[in-house]
């Protein structure tokens, strides 16, 4: 691999002087940080501040060893150490907010972004931190003001539209919580929670033919999940198309006969239409709440009870796919490495923040 001649390379500035041998071997906790080699990250960080007590790259490198071992005391007196050093060094300032927001010292760790925000104040990662410490707070309305900023630079990302959407949806305003939803599901219709989202939206505005679409393909998406298909028949069922839900009921039953909610659907649909059927999906049902009771009483669990499938899904926060929360880890001295070059604002395509900030 090129890496480990990098490696190598690095290895023979270690016969040189102290300072060289602090920025060689800070280069090579880099290297090995890189590859996940977070023991010799560390040996080598070490090694680094062995050589040059004031290096901050190597003490933010040290730090980020800490980090990933979950010693966030001592990774943040590193950081800590590192903007002794240099006053506005990013990557300290970056990861001493992260480890705070670990810690759950949110005002600290929102006294840090701010200040970095002056320093980059165009960095998508660090306005998304300062939306979302904010929300952490429980200040849903300063946390939109960023993540408007945000979505100014970054207007395509599905994951910063559906959260705007929670955000408006707990702040009561649905209009703007359904023009988010719909914004993110344009740039991205297979995020599940937004399809739900949307779908149970439709069902609460009785929109259920639309609602069906989108539980569709929810159940494309996720074809071993049965409560898609319980939802489109529930449309069905609102709709008056009962024979369409009785056959899909029916279908999902065969096809997962130990679903106690779709018995208890194809049971009262069965006595509505008054279908002779009634009474064998009514013994059915009867010998399978006997059986969860049983495998409950043993667990010395409750029984568990119905709810709707359209009780939930509106209310809780999406789930954040991006790795915002990764480390910008410090990059190497460029005297001995081709600088890499520099990041422009697109996130790329695959939706991933790029784990270094510019220096």
């Amino acid at each position: 691999k090129e890496i480990d001649k990098a490696i190598e390379l690095f290895k023979s500035f270690e016969k040189k002087d102290k300072i060289m041998m602090a920025r060689a071997s800070n280069n090579i906790s880099f290297l090995y940080f890189l590859e996940n080699d977070f023991n010799n990250a560390e040996k080598f960080a070490d090694m680094a501040i062995q050589n040059d007590r004031y290096n901050s790259k190597a003490l933010v490198n040290k730090g980020n060893c800490l980090f990933i071992n979950e010693e966030y005391d001592k990774s943040k007196e590193f950081f800590l150490e590192a903007i002794g050093v240099e006053a506005d060094c990013v990557e300290a300032i970056y990861n001493l907010g992260l480890v705070y927001k670990t810690l759950g010292y949110y005002n600290e760790s929102l006294q840090a972004f701010e200040k970095l925000h002056t320093i980059i104040p165009n960095s998508e990662e660090v306005i998304y931190q300062l939306g979302h410490i904010n929300e952490l707070i429980g200040l849903r309305r300063q946390a939109l003001k960023w993540y408007l900023i945000l979505i100014t630079k970054v207007s395509t990302d599905s994951e910063v539209l559906s959260l705007m959407g929670y955000l408006y949806q707990a702040e009561g305003d649905e209009y703007q919580a359904l023009h988010y939803y719909m914004e993110s599901f344009r740039y991205n219709p297979s995020k599940i929670d937004v399809i739900s989202w949307l779908g149970i939206h439709n069902v609460k505005q009785e929109n259920y033919e639309k609602a069906v679409e989108y539980f569709e393909k929810a159940s494309l998406i996720q074809p071993k999940e049965v409560k898609w298909r319980l939802m489109v028949a529930s449309c069905y069922r609102r709709m008056n198309l009962f024979q369409q839900a009785l056959d899909l009921y029916e279908d999902i039953n065969e096809k997962n006969p130990d679903n106690i909610e779709c018995l208890r659907y194809l049971v009262t649909i069965c006595k509505d239409l008054g279908k002779k059927e009634y009474y064998e999906y009514s013994k059915q049902l009867k010998k399978l709440e006997r059986t969860q009771d049983q495998r409950m009483g043993m667990m010395g669990m409750p029984n568990q009870t119905y709810e709707d499938p359209y009780a939930s899904g509106m209310n809780n926060p999406p789930p954040m796919e991006q790795n915002y929360e990764k480390i910008p880890m410090q990059q190497p001295e460029k005297k001995y490495i081709q600088q890499r070059e520099e990041q422009d604002d697109d996130w790329g395509e695959d939706g991933e923040v790029d784990a270094l900030l510019p220096s």
